[in-house]
């Protein structure tokens, strides 16, 4: 900030010395011309118009962004009526270093296009008289002079001709400017190193390569940069800036022989440069937290009764390994569709141009309003109400069963983000797609790992209890933790779609218990055709469902702490800038894990008092209707979803990202430790 200070006093030092020179010489060190394209463009038509300049020997003109000292080219115009013009566009500019400060610069002639846009029903021959006074900046390596110049055009409504002269000239001046990059690049933060991964095809010929920054707050524009190559990504690496930004950065880099790549960068992870198998590593580790992850699910109340249940039916009299076997892939096979699937369907949102994190699907009330009928299904099924030919919860079952069983348990453990799948999840938004998809696909395989052991090791089978009357008992009292689930998503669906939608979801369940338990009485009865009144109340109570809609009125109000603000990063800025510790967490009422540690942990007393003394801010970003503005926040911390707790001491750059399962004393212990 000292350095950046001392520039700009010099600048304005500079300016003021040389500026009253200025006043007394009438020549000019920059030459424009103000051309039009067409001299008689087409009413109702759009023409382009290009400020031609050229510098005396020894000086130079500014980019849009001038770098550590100088000033953008400003244009005010004076236009007919109904007339407007669009932004000025900018070459791709050259870097100049004067004691040690860079300046983003033109020191050859350069052309600033934009575009006039002529009203409609205009008469041919209507004159166009345009005028526009020009501020800018010219500058030698000693000294800087402040200069303005008023440029006039005439043009007349007419055809629209191009003379091809004047054709190839603006063709010219067009290809000078930066080609826009359709796919998005990446940059990442690590320390103060900034590395930018922008996609370019290996084959893609790129010499002197050079990012220049269409703002602030991402680079160091003095410092050298780096360019290596990672297949059909060229990663370049320089010292970050001292202020840094979580926003998306925009810029040009430049390619070589006066051409450049317009591109916007998306925050994420970029591998160092020259680390080689670096993206294998990632992903590699991004499975082994999927596995770990996927394993610690099992113990969720929407998942262990359907495991549970599952894994005592192998241990039923007189079953084969092979039949224990065939079960177990059957159930891993179900579980990895899903979680392959929803992965799947995740990425290709996010390629849409979508900002969706994992459980993407729960941010729609009308989800959640099905997995509520779901869940409600399942407990009554557990209860012994009903009994279901597929997916078999006890006793009975096959491989059709046990494939639908373990789908069921992946969509119904979708809610649930525990630790290691965070990092996990977030780091496979930003690797290629087939290693993405492997690293979904590890998700699953540790919600089935369980199941999948118990399968193929008889040792664990045997250790399981033999059946007996004290299984139903065991079933009644799993339908228990499912009731709690089909509580829960109730709470979810009334925050989503206020008590309208709430009221809709819960007559939809009624209606589906009604006729669930009119089939559990046909069965009861051994009548034929048991299932025609639940198929018909399940067609009725999900077209309930479907007619349920967000509530009005956008963001939930802001609970918890005492004191506690909506999340922005506006606000967040605030405070840090006051000096302020922060505490910034990121839910959703759908995310089973965030209200666990918001009740355990964060709403307590002992955090409460803790934050209280240590004058601790707390932001909470509520992610419950997918905000693109946070999941975008989120992302940047490479994290596919919620939660996501961090730490911003007064005196760090960067924050703390703290564990996804969290105590009152962790918290409390925080403020004491800064």
């Amino acid at each position: 900030m000292v350095r950046q200070a001392v520039r700009a006093a010099l600048f304005i030092l500079v300016t003021l010395l040389t500026g009253s020179g200025a006043l007394a010489q009438p020549a000019r060190h920059v030459a424009l011309t103000l051309v039009a394209e067409s001299d008689r463009p087409a009413a109702g038509s759009d023409v382009a118009l290009a400020f031609r300049a050229v510098p005396q020997p020894g000086w130079h003109g500014y980019w849009k962004n001038p770098g550590d000292a100088g000033v953008a080219t400003r244009a005010a115009w004076t236009l007919p009526a109904g007339a407007t013009t669009g932004e000025l566009t900018y070459p791709v500019p050259s870097r100049l270093l004067i004691a040690g400060l860079m300046n983003y610069v033109y020191e050859k002639p350069w052309a600033l296009l934009t575009t006039l846009h002529v009203p409609a029903g205009l008469a041919a021959g209507t004159r166009l008289p345009l005028a526009v006074k020009l501020d800018y900046l010219v500058c030698t390596e000693e000294i800087c002079v402040p200069e303005t110049q008023t440029l006039t055009l005439d043009l007349r409504v007419g055809d629209g001709a191009i003379d091809s002269a004047r054709r190839a000239q603006f063709d010219q001046w067009r290809r000078a400017l930066p080609r826009p990059l359709s796919t998005p690049a990446t940059w990442q933060r690590t320390g103060d190193r900034f590395r930018l991964a922008v996609p370019l095809p290996a084959d893609a010929a790129v010499r002197d390569a050079w990012f220049y920054p269409a703002s602030g707050g991402a680079i160091d524009y003095a410092a050298p940069q780096t360019v290596s190559r990672d297949r059909d990504t060229l990663v370049i690496e320089t010292k970050a800036a001292a202020s840094a930004t979580s926003a998306d950065v925009a810029g040009v880099l430049a390619t070589g022989d006066g051409g450049g790549l317009a591109l916007s960068a998306r925050p994420g992870t970029v591998a160092a440069p020259g680390a080689g198998g670096g993206m294998v590593a990632t992903a590699l580790i991004a499975f082994a937290g999927a596995v770990l992850g996927g394993l610690l699910l099992n113990v969720m109340p929407c998942v262990f009764p359907i495991l549970s249940l599952k894994a005592l039916g192998l241990a039923r009299s007189g079953e084969s390994a092979t039949h224990a076997r065939r079960e177990a892939l059957a159930y891993t096979a179900g579980v990895l569709l899903v979680c392959v699937g929803l992965g799947a369907g995740l990425l290709a949102l996010r390629a849409a141009g979508s900002n969706a994190g994992w459980a993407f699907q729960l941010q729609d009330p009308r989800v959640i309003g099905a997995l509520l009928l779901l869940v409600v299904a399942i407990a009554l099924n557990l209860a012994g109400l009903f009994e279901l030919p597929t997916p078999q919860f006890a006793a009975r079952g096959g491989a059709a069963g046990a494939f639908a069983t373990g789908a069921l348990a992946a969509f119904v453990a979708t809610p649930c983000t525990g630790p290691f799948m965070g990092a996990a999840l977030g780091a496979a938004l930003v690797l290629p797609a087939a290693a993405a998809l492997a690293v979904f696909a590890g998700l699953g395989l540790g919600i089935a790992l369980p199941f999948l052991l118990i399968g193929f090791v008889p040792a664990l089978r045997a250790r399981l209890p033999r059946p007996g009357a004290w299984m139903t008992r065991l079933r009644h009292l799993l339908s228990l933790p499912m009731w709690l689930t089909a509580l829960a998503l109730a709470w979810v669906l009334g925050r989503q779609a206020g008590v309208n939608g709430m009221t809709l979801g819960l007559a939809a369940a009624l209606l589906a218990a009604v006729g669930l338990w009119w089939t559990g009485l046909r069965q009861h009865a051994g009548r034929a055709l048991t299932w025609w009144p639940a198929g018909v109340a399940l067609a009725l109570a999900l077209g309930l469902v479907v007619t349920v809609r967000p509530a009005a009125g956008g963001a939930n109000a802001v609970a918890g702490l005492p004191g506690a603000e909506p999340f922005s990063e506006a606000r967040l800025a605030a405070l840090r800038a006051e000096g302020r510790p922060v505490f910034a967490y990121f839910t959703a009422d759908w995310c089973l894990t965030c209200k666990v540690n918001e009740k355990a942990a964060i709403e307590t007393a002992t955090t409460a008092d803790a934050f209280k003394q240590g004058r601790v801010a707390v932001l909470v970003g509520d992610w419950t209707d997918g905000d693109p503005v946070l999941g975008r926040f989120i992302e940047a911390h490479n994290r596919a979803g919620v939660p996501l707790y961090l730490w911003y001491a007064p005196r760090a750059a960067e924050p703390r990202v703290l564990p996804q399962v969290l105590t009152s004393g962790m918290l409390a212990a925080l403020p004491a430790a800064d």
